[in-house]
């Protein structure tokens, strides 16, 4: 395949060159870049530097390309650009006729304007926003083949998902409540006070409060789940804690009834699928960093439902999630190029 990778310098884009430069299906990686054009992409992602001089397909440095040059003859686009930069140069990507088109950004995750625009702004390109296909890997597996556009879920929409699905069919006797940590590495490469670590280490804070933007795509999947506009929807309360990668989500339920259906349902709902680990025992973060393995427990006690899932944010929250849903609208096997092994310690 001849993979583009549009704003590959960040992290997003970092871990997306890591994945594909050990895909055996990936022949030619093409990573565009303008603030970046021109710099050796070793420069850029020292972490790369053996892998990237051993590889023969990959550009050695960063295209400064347009997104349609870039996308032109291309098997597989990926955007990783900033939020709202995708919406904006969509139409000429499509226009070159790429084979696949992965956006990564939120620009294109949220079907209804009344959820998208409080968190997002008008959209500048609704016409379209009905071309792509939620891709939200682990639930809709082989329902992707053969699709054009994918839309990748941000990083605590993966994880909050991941906690709620299996409970989209059980009696609720109270909107659900996720609660969920993040790295630093989430506020992206781009210096900035959320994410200097300075401000982190050693702290926790919320932010986002009531309003996380996330919140629209866990809202629109949940309705289009339970198919209900009026019963009780999961509310997301999102925090940033003191360390680089991953996210550590927490979900508390309160059911209309014994709970313990419903926790032992995590396992029969997870079944088969090779990227979600249900445990006997809550996770640590620190097993799935570097991973695209979201690490799940459930446990129930009378009417209470708890479930925690960790994640890394970059990969099974990102750049992992997109690969694997690139692998499964192709038709390729799912886990192709993504049995990733994390560090330990880390």
């Amino acid at each position: 395949m001849n993979v583009a990778v549009i704003g590959a310098a960040g992290f997003v884009g970092g871990e997306l060159l890591r994945i594909l430069l050990g895909h055996p299906g990936v022949e030619r990686i093409l990573p565009t870049s303008r603030s970046q054009a021109a710099r050796a992409v070793a420069d850029v992602h020292p972490g790369l530097a053996a892998v990237a001089d051993a590889h023969p397909g990959l550009e050695a440095t960063f295209a400064d390309l347009g997104p349609a040059e870039a996308a032109r003859g291309a098997d597989v686009v990926f955007l990783a650009l900033e939020h709202g930069a995708s919406s904006r140069v969509m139409a000429d990507v499509l226009d070159a006729a790429p084979g696949l088109v992965i956006d990564l950004a939120a620009d294109f995750r949220v079907a209804d304007p009344a959820l998208r625009e409080p968190f997002y702004g008008p959209h500048a390109a609704p016409e379209l926003a009905d071309r792509f296909v939620y891709a939200l890997a682990d639930v809709a597996g082989e329902a992707l083949a053969g699709e054009r556009a994918l839309a990748v879920p941000g990083c605590f929409a993966t994880a909050a998902q991941l906690a709620l699905w299996p409970l989209a069919g059980a009696p609720l006797a109270a909107p659900p409540a996720l609660f969920a940590i993040t790295g630093s590495s989430g506020g992206g490469r781009a210096p900035r006070d959320a994410a200097h670590h300075p401000l982190r280490a050693h702290n926790v804070f919320a932010y986002g409060v009531l309003g996380h933007r996330h919140q629209a795509e866990v809202t629109e999947r949940w309705r289009s789940w339970t198919g209900a506009d009026d019963g009780p929807e999961p509310r997301l309360l999102v925090h940033a804690g003191p360390f680089v990668r991953g996210i550590y989500l927490t979900l508390h339920a309160r059911l209309a009834g014994d709970a313990n259906t419903a926790a032992a349902g995590y396992a029969e709902a997870w079944a088969g699928r090779p990227f979600v680990r249900v445990l006997e025992a809550p996770p640590d973060l620190t097993p799935a960093i570097g991973t695209n393995t979201a690490f799940l427990h459930a446990a129930a006690a009378g009417g209470e439902l708890q479930v925690s899932v960790a994640i890394d944010n970059l990969v099974k929250g990102a750049a992992g999630q997109a690969v694997q849903a690139m692998n499964l609208a192709l038709g390729l096997p799912e886990t192709k190029g993504l049995l990733l092994a994390g560090p330990w310690p880390c």
